[in-house]
């Protein structure tokens, strides 16, 4: 027997907490966050449909994606685990804006660069406000190893 059959592999995470936790579709709410299609998603409307006589009572979701805005629906019966996605807030000072990233600071000094200016009118009013002098705080959601810049206000002084 060769040694390499016993070569295993194994993938590890940051500090062992999950991208997902599984919740029963019966438990979900309008306005919390679901994985539809892979996607973190705020769920903005839900339904549930009676079925026949030995069938299961359907749930029918429709969740906008928190990232990209795109909607996604999906059916899934009550009683079954849909993946819902940990999702954090975490706020950042504002110190620059480099080619097209943010660069942040959180609350304990350590710097952060790796996000990006946010497309349309929230970027170019975040540009403009810096641009003015002002110091600015930027909330970024984390979710499924993606982040993002969803809102910001003036740093207060």
């Amino acid at each position: 027997m060769a040694d390499n059959e016993h070569d295993h592999h194994f993938e590890s995470t940051d500090s062992g907490a999950s991208l997902s936790y599984p919740m029963q579709c019966s438990a979900l709410r309008k306005n919390g966050h679901v994985l539809i299609k892979g996607r973190p998603c705020k769920i903005v409307d839900m339904s549930t449909s009676k079925t026949g006589k030995h069938g299961h009572a359907k749930v029918n979701m429709v969740g906008i994606d928190i990232f990209t805005g795109k909607k996604y629906e999906d059916l899934s019966p009550s009683t079954h685990n849909m993946e819902v996605p940990n999702v954090r807030r975490e706020e950042y000072s504002l110190i620059n804006i480099d080619d097209g990233f943010l660069n942040l600071m959180d609350s304990e000094g350590s710097m952060k660069d790796d996000i990006r200016l946010p497309e349309g009118d929230l970027g170019n009013q975040i540009t403009a406000d810096f641009d003015s002098g002002k110091e600015l705080n930027v909330t970024v959601l984390m979710a499924m190893n993606e982040e993002a810049v969803v809102s910001y206000k003036e740093s207060p002084k």
